[in-house]
């Protein structure tokens, strides 16, 4: 293949490398490689105009705001610190039950939000005041938070999924049931490692007695349920075929938004939620947008049947193939954030794996779960970054969270050579709707 054929990927690359921010990098790679293999100005300039303008029609990215707007509003309302509560009153007896109960709430949190940074950033401000109170060592609080915030990449409805959907063609329905047992299992490996953490270091994790006779308000119940009704609505709509996910959507909104209000949320921080949510939602449209446009560029050129043939003469075979994959998405999780990976390699990947024959809800999979760990790994890391942002300790460091959430990412690893080797761990429910 010509360099100009190739000038679009290197110059991604050499724009990556030197910090130039990834939408961008997207953008002015694609004109480029687009420019070369039309050849000409008009050619690219139309072609762009057409992709922009059917991206931002693309029906199906509205779920990606609704979902997050329906999560900003559960987190902002209260609804995290009543799930918190709710499972931390269930648990008393059971070894670090503090930490079992961040890994619980935000199991249930992830159900109702594809964002894990508003998991990581709720969870900050109501799990880590009371685990340090009860004199927990701030590594493993911090880790704790951190690692299970990146549940919500997981469990259904993930942001992640409706991404990699949208890239792959895919149904998100049955991408979001394959994430419910892969989570729900992640989860328990989570509180698992958590008591046996907090039996073998008593230190660090104490047993907490103080607030035994506390008892529940009728509020902190009514969030809960009304967080877990959302669940059953929305997820076991989309499921049952009564709706669509971006019906789903809008309608997990709107409950969202009722419950909200009936938690005492009023204009003001309705508004604070939206706004947050913009923020959260715009780069990843705008990613979405320009790595829609090249992905053009990357299936004109045929560069996924190259990097198929090169795989190929290199005799690594279906797994060895899939090995190479994981490697480069974990190379990657340490220099950028995990949509731009995403974006970067599944176009490229994506058709490869599809010739090889590897079932494609478990490369969806095992892509989604070594990617999350990447939330999780040095130096860039954002889930760390956010809960060091929303920590009200300003003597915490990066490096605490970080050592602390090393093992939420080895079991992330782990999970996903589970699905390698037993696929209907996440197979078998999308099979049966």
């Amino acid at each position: 293949m010509s360099f100009e054929m190739w000038s679009g990927l290197i110059a991604l690359l050499v724009l990556v490398v030197v910090g130039v921010p990834i939408v961008f990098a997207f953008a002015a790679s694609a004109a480029l490689g687009l420019y070369f293999a039309l050849g000409g100005l008009d050619p690219m300039i139309n072609l762009l105009q057409q992709s922009a303008l059917s991206g931002i029609k693309e029906y199906n990215f509205i779920v990606i705001p609704c979902f997050t707007v329906m999560g900003m509003l559960i987190a902002h309302c209260g609804a995290a610190s009543d799930l918190f509560n709710v499972v931390n009153r269930g648990l008393r007896g059971v070894p670090g039950r503090l930490a079992v109960a961040t890994v619980g709430g935000n199991a249930v949190f992830a159900a109702v939000t594809g964002v894990g940074v508003a998991a990581a950033a709720a969870f900050s401000h109501v799990a880590y005041p009371a685990m340090r109170e009860a004199n927990y060592s701030r590594s493993f609080a911090t880790g704790c938070i951190a690692g299970s915030s990146v549940l919500g990449l997981l469990i259904p409805p993930s942001v992640f999924m409706i991404v990699w959907a949208i890239l792959t063609e895919q149904s998100v329905g049955k991408l979001f049931a394959a994430g419910v047992f892969p989570g729900l299992l992640l989860a328990f490996l989570y509180a698992v490692y958590c008591m046996v953490y907090a039996k073998l270091r008593p230190a660090a994790a104490p047993e907490v007695a103080h607030d035994e006779q506390v008892a529940l308000t009728r509020s902190q119940i009514g969030g809960s349920l009304g967080v877990g009704l959302l669940i059953a609505v929305t997820l076991g709509g989309i499921w049952f075929g009564y709706f669509t996910p971006t019906e789903g959507s809008a309608i997990g909104l709107i409950g969202a938004a009722l419950l909200a209000w009936a938690k005492g949320m009023r204009w003001r921080g309705v508004f604070d939620a939206f706004v947050e949510s913009g923020r959260t939602v715009t780069p990843i449209m705008l990613l979405l947008l320009t790595a829609t446009i090249y992905s053009k560029l990357i299936a004109l050129n045929g560069i996924p049947q190259e990097v198929q043939a090169l795989l190929e003469s290199m005799g690594l075979g279906t797994g060895g193939t899939l090995l190479f994959m994981v490697a480069v998405w974990f190379v990657l999780g340490a220099m950028i954030d995990s949509i731009s990976i995403m974006l970067l390699t599944v176009p490229i990947f994506w058709p490869v794996a599809q010739a090889l024959g590897i079932d494609p809800i478990m490369f969806a999979l095992i892509g989604i779960l070594v990617i999350e760990a990447g939330v999780l790994t040095p130096p860039f890391g954002i889930g760390v970054f956010v809960v060091k942002a929303a920590i009200p300790d300003r003597n915490i460091t990066v490096s605490e969270i970080f050592m602390g959430s090393v093992p939420y990412w080895v079991l992330i690893l782990f999970l996903a050579w589970l699905i390698y080797v037993w696929p209907p761990l996440a197979t078998w429910l999308p099979s049966h709707i």
